[in-house]
């Protein structure tokens, strides 16, 4: 087994050095400074918009890939992109917009939580790589604004001006977890190691379903579980997804954080891996009924992801054979003669749907094979 996943792991590496990263960081790029936003499946950039949220996943990404090996121009591409969000994408009230246009003028203005997280992870990513540490005064700043103006006083943040505030969810908080965490192992900053035990703890009071072990994904205000089916929807692939971070601060000593990582990875195995198709699909309930048998491309990189880091503390030949089935069930999301791209969404029966070519994968993508580049000497 353990030459089975050297051999994987080298086939990722070389596709996110030797095509991923040299395809992403070149086509479509703008004069602006922006990376491209979708591809169709011919491999022409669509340069209507371009997120905030996308841009910053584009900077881990490029970052993701110099450490894997590539020795195109990263941290030129990184530094630049950074420096035009700082510049071109802030409001005056401190708060990063949603959306650009190709010359990095505002295109929308709304800000939400979500794309505030993604700001904060890119900061804290590029301040790391780069070892700029006005990024991570910057980070500051902007959690100072979250907290001034968001703190919700039954714990975690609102949301903002873009989703429906009837509803909470716990994905952007998530989000917040990964780049304190970020900005934390980046800066040694202590604010943001207090950051993220405080979203870790608001995820184990407050969105793991203590019966099934699930992670809840809807709430009430109070952060009691949305009434109906709606709060018992379990999606495995963030059940992976805190899992791993659950396992990132375990490793800093989190109290509690073996046990949520053990929790949300048993319930997500149990229930959110098709075996048939050897893939991790987008939603259940807590019981384990299956409600949308679709499979995203993203959910199989949190399977990944979880996999690796589980191996390393227990050295179970369960978690390095989730590593090697994790792998195979993204790589078929590749594009067959344009492996630089790849589809996101599968149906129930093994089909693609046809549609453009989310830029935004290259995250989840170049973030799971960062994971599976730590085994490399095993």
């Amino acid at each position: 087994m353990t030459q089975r996943i050297a051999e994987l792991e080298q086939e990722a590496r070389n596709w996110l050095t030797g095509v991923a990263a040299p395809f992403w960081s070149s086509r479509g790029r703008t004069a602006s400074g922006l990376f491209p936003e979708r591809m169709t499946l011919e491999g022409i950039p669509k340069d209507d918009y371009f997120r905030t949220f996308v841009q910053a996943r584009h900077i881990y990404s490029m970052v993701a890939a110099g450490k894997a090996g590539w020795t195109g121009p990263w941290r030129m591409l990184v530094d630049e992109t950074m420096r035009v969000l700082l510049v071109r994408a802030r409001r005056a009230d401190g708060f990063f917009v949603h959306r650009l246009d190709r010359d990095a003028e505002i295109l929308d203005r709304r800000a939400d939580l979500y794309d505030q997280a993604f700001v904060l992870f890119a900061l804290g990513t590029a301040g790391g790589a780069l070892a700029e540490p006005l990024f991570f005064d910057e980070a500051e700043a902007l959690l100072d604004t979250i907290e001034a103006k968001w703190a919700h006083q039954r714990g975690g943040f609102s949301e903002g001006e873009i989703v429906d505030p009837s509803v909470r969810r716990q994905n952007p908080h998530m989000h917040l977890l990964e780049a304190f965490s970020a900005l934390h192992e980046a800066s040694g900053r202590k604010r943001f190691a207090d950051a993220a035990f405080g979203i870790a703890d608001l995820c184990r009071t407050r969105f793991i379903d203590p019966a099934s072990g699930a992670l809840l994904e809807y709430f009430d205000e109070d952060w009691t579980a949305a009434p109906g089916e709606q709060g018992r929807i379990a999606e495995p692939g963030h059940c992976f997804e805190w899992a791993w971070l659950f396992e990132r601060l375990a490793s800093w000593g989190g109290a509690n954080a073996v046990a949520a990582s053990d929790a949300l990875t048993g319930f997500g195995r149990r229930w959110g891996i098709d075996r048939e198709r050897g893939v991790t699909i987008n939603e259940v309930l807590t019981d384990g009924v299956v409600i949308n048998g679709k499979a995203r491309l993203w959910p199989q990189t949190e399977r990944l992801k979880v996999a690796v880091v589980r191996y390393h503390r227990t050295g179970s030949e369960e978690d390095l054979g989730e590593v090697a089935d994790a792998w195979l069930g993204l790589r078929v999301y590749f594009l067959p003669g344009m492996p630089s791209l790849w589809r996101d969404k599968m149906n129930e029966d093994g089909s693609f749907i046809e549609e453009l070519a989310p830029g935004s994968s290259l995250y989840h993508i170049s973030c799971a094979i960062g994971e599976l580049c730590s085994l490399r000497d095993i």
